[in-house]
């Protein structure tokens, strides 16, 4: 977090009403919560998966499938004590943390502004600084007292010694890049802002190895694709800024970092970085395993260690800024108020709802075999619980694009009434077009991404 200065638009959205809504509709759940719940831990509901997966589908496939350049591997979560000795995070991976005298709330010091806790308000009332290391402890093996091991802290480091691996198997030339999608896990000393910052969290990192003397060039690259990325899932990009870090704020292996950063209710807030690793990871390894990790050029017959450019981000950070950067509340005719989010349809954890009229005998075999159609080409939800205005209203706050509802006429004329979102306008069309208009309407929903020279970073 870097400032306060607002954009001209701000989120709709505090924390307090996306957490509830996140919960009463299915998307977050406080874990355990029968048993009064487990701090900073939460359980993903049946809309909650459904975006996550399409969060992970959506960097797979621009990070991955639609490139030639980078190949993708999942590494384990428990790998050998020395690769976190050999990546500096037994030895570096700590953060300051402090106590205050006055509730005993433990607390981050950088975190801490004007000497006040943000927990009961007390002035200048804190321990000394100690530092806490982030990683979680495990044991390995069939006894108690089993080889101490790690759970990972990112997931970074399983492509760095999977480097030579992928290389050889998959015959790349740098620049070449290995990407990954999973769990990881920081033993944060606080944890606020729902899901923004956890303890159990799954990455998407992607590390891009090149050569030395195009590796700049490469970052600012990076820079802007990453950039695009985040306007084609719907974030607006007045709520989006990208900020280089100061020499003090750098990390100890980094050559350059940049933040996309998110303007959210509570301030600025990291969404992804960027960061320039140079060639810090694959020197590290190679001293601590005893095996050169340096690559061959064919072309110009010389060994170089790769620099490594990073882009690295959370799919629950991005589900909670989409979350919050998609929601309106808006007033309507006679006062009611209607609380949508505009999801982009990639995005949307349901892109059709399907809406019979009613529950009535004569409609429901009509509104199943139009679902039946559906279902195979979108991701649909059939609803026939309450009044159709209410179950637009639930659509509309949980972000579907758009609606197809099936009446009486259905019956008779084979036609369905699709209702849009964001106009509340409705069309009818007959079912045997149904899927080419849901697919020219959802397309039209899709937002404008700009290229990438059009971007300044």
């Amino acid at each position: 977090m870097t400032n306060t200065d607002a954009p001209a638009s701000a989120m709709k959205a505090d924390l307090e009403t996306m957490t509830s809504l996140a919960k009463r509709r299915g998307f977050v759940f406080p874990s355990s919560e029968i048993y009064g719940g487990f701090e900073a831990t939460y359980d993903y509901g049946p809309l909650g998966v459904a975006m996550r997966r399409n969060i992970r589908d959506a960097w797979w496939r621009a990070m991955v499938q639609e490139r030639g350049d980078i190949v993708g591997i999942e590494a384990a979560i428990v790998t050998a004590p020395r690769v976190w000795e050999a990546s500096g995070h037994v030895d570096v991976f700590h953060d300051p943390m402090v106590d205050c005298l006055e509730c005993h709330s433990r607390l981050r010091a950088d975190h801490i502004e004007d000497g006040t806790c943000p927990e009961c308000g007390s002035v200048g009332r804190f321990s000394e600084p100690r530092n806490f290391n982030l990683m979680m402890r495990t044991n390995v093996g069939p006894v108690e007292e089993g080889t101490p091991a790690y759970l990972r802290p990112e997931t970074a480091q399983g492509m760095f010694v999977n480097f030579e691996n992928v290389q050889q198997t998959t015959r790349k030339r740098l620049p070449f890049g290995i990407a990954q999608i999973g769990k990881s896990f920081r033993n944060e000393i606080t944890v606020k802002q729902f899901i923004f910052r956890t303890r159990e969290f799954e990455q998407m990192e992607m590390e891009f190895f090149c050569h030395p003397d195009d590796s700049m060039t490469w970052h600012v690259y990076w820079k802007k694709e990453r950039l695009r990325w985040h306007y084609s899932l719907g974030i607006r990009p007045q709520h989006l800024r990208l900020r280089d870090h100061t020499p003090e704020e750098l990390s100890h292996y980094s050559k350059g970092t940049s933040d996309v950063e998110v303007h959210y209710p509570w301030g600025w807030g990291e969404l992804e970085g960027i960061a320039h690793r140079g060639d810090y990871d694959l020197r590290q390894h190679a001293k601590f395993s005893g095996k050169s990790l340096s690559y061959f050029d064919p072309d110009t017959n010389e060994h170089v260690i790769p620099h490594v450019v990073e882009p690295a981000v959370g799919v629950d950070r991005v589900m909670l800024t989409l979350m919050m950067d998609a929601y309106d509340e808006e007033v309507l005719d006679g006062g009611d108020k209607r609380v949508v989010l505009h999801f982009a349809p990639d995005v949307a954890p349901v892109a059709v709802a399907v809406l019979p009229l009613s529950r009535n005998d004569r409609l429901v075999p009509t509104a199943h075999r139009v679902w039946d159609v559906l279902r195979p080409h979108f991701r649909t939800q059939y609803d026939d619980a309450q009044s159709i205005g209410r179950r637009y209203r639930r659509q509309d706050e949980i972000g579907t694009p758009l609606c197809v509802t099936i009446d009486f006429d259905t019956i008779d004329d084979d036609a369905v009434t699709i209702r849009d979102r964001d106009t509340m306008a409705q069309v009818r069309v007959p079912v045997n077009g149904l899927v080419d208009e849901l697919r020219t309407r959802l397309d039209s929903m899709r937002p404008q991404i700009p290229s990438i020279d059009e971007i300044e970073v």
